[in-house]
């Protein structure tokens, strides 16, 4: 009997069954517990295709055709959306090759010799195949994670580098008009405004070399629970020279003692974006930091409400996409809202706006509470 056309003829005629048998052990798999036939079945029919192929062909040259030309290398990228860890997109295949076993042995073939060779080279270059592009789309992700958070990160920084400038300004002129300043100290002026520029140039770099990538960075969120009052005030007093001293006011009426559970740091940058964001819409009134309980099981709902100028209605189904900028405000990049829905969606978080023009605009976010 010709083992590999035998071979060939039983993968072709029982595809279906030898598919179902694979599947079970497949679904034993972390990552594929959760998937459906289709999304688990993937482009392995087309392999046992190419497989029996293989047999019936049985040249070396046809086999190394196969894997060079045939599914796994697709195989290895939907493995990756599919959230696949590398020793699992090895171990489907290698349940495949335990499979072809298992069904020559039901139909008393012996896969020794030319057959097993068959097997061992289609099986371990479609190994290799799908690792290759399972590996380099994941480095690629990397990759765009970590530009994707320099470019948030730069974004953040401009906010706090503008107060200092500001700030150091102030202090510049206040020291000139009291004649209280030595020549050291301007010189310190100097050169702390100079790095401040620096700074700014360095992140208007960052921004521009990344501007065009998009908003799905991967977030290592670090919850734990702290009052909210303080960061709350510590922003405040650190945004009062980007409010134009007294121009507007920055109102905490979150209660004293009120608790969230929530990475602090990316609770403190969405806070940041959104104050930053009502100051540049309310030059000359107030804005309002709030927070309060909403249900039994300690959701949080947060709010930024000001009384500038609004959002046309056209506008504010789009204001958190990233690049979605105020046509009659120049330098905004169409970061910041995009970062603030980025991060609260990072919480499990949904972030909403309502606004009115000429009267203002309230930006409120939802948090989850602690699972017990």
């Amino acid at each position: 009997m010709d083992v590999p056309r035998e071979l060939a003829r039983l993968i072709e005629h029982e595809r279906d069954d030898l598919l179902a048998r694979w599947r079970v052990q497949v679904q034993k798999l972390p990552a594929a517990r959760g998937l459906d036939i289709p999304t688990l079945n993937d482009h392995v029919p087309k392999l046992l295709l190419e497989l029996a192929s293989a047999f019936r062909s049985g040249s070396d040259e046809t086999i190394a055709q196969v894997v060079a030309e045939g599914t796994p290398p697709a195989h290895g990228l939907q493995r990756v959306k599919d959230a696949y860890d590398i020793e699992e997109v090895v171990a489907e295949y290698n349940i495949l090759r335990g499979s072809i076993h298992d069904l020559a042995d039901r139909n008393g073939l012996s896969l020794q010799g030319k057959p097993f060779h068959i097997l061992n080279r289609v099986l371990d270059g479609a190994i290799g195949s799908a690792v290759a592009s399972f590996a380099t789309q994941k480095a690629l992700e990397v990759q765009h994670r970590r530009e994707e958070y320099l470019t948030f990160v730069a974004h953040d920084l401009r906010t706090p580098l503008s107060a200092i400038s500001l700030s150091a300004r102030v202090l510049e002129l206040l020291l000139a008009r009291d004649q209280s300043g030595s020549p050291d100290t301007s010189q310190m002026f100097k050169t702390l405004n100079r790095n401040v520029q620096h700074l700014q140039d360095l992140i208007g770099k960052v921004l521009k070399e990344n501007e065009n990538l998009e908003s799905e960075v991967g977030i290592k969120l670090e919850r734990r629970r702290f009052d909210l009052w303080p960061l709350v005030e510590a922003l405040i007093h650190d945004l009062h020279p980007v409010a134009g001293t007294d121009s507007t006011r920055l109102i905490n009426a979150i209660p004293h003692d009120f608790v969230v559970y929530a990475d602090a740091s990316l609770l403190r940058r969405v806070f940041q974006n959104l104050i930053a964001n009502a100051i540049s819409y309310t030059p000359r009134g107030e804005v309002v930091i709030g927070a309060s309980v909403t249900g039994e099981d300690d959701t949080v709902e947060c709010f930024v409400r000001d009384n500038g100028a609004g959002i046309p209605e056209d506008r504010r189904c789009t204001v958190f996409d990233k690049h979605e900028t105020d046509p009659d405000k120049h330098g905004g990049l169409g970061l910041g809202l995009a970062i603030v829905k980025t991060f609260v969606e990072a919480h499990d978080g949904v972030v909403t706006v309502e606004s009115e023009l000429g009267v203002g605009s309230t930006f409120r976010f939802i948090l989850p509470g602690q699972q017990s």
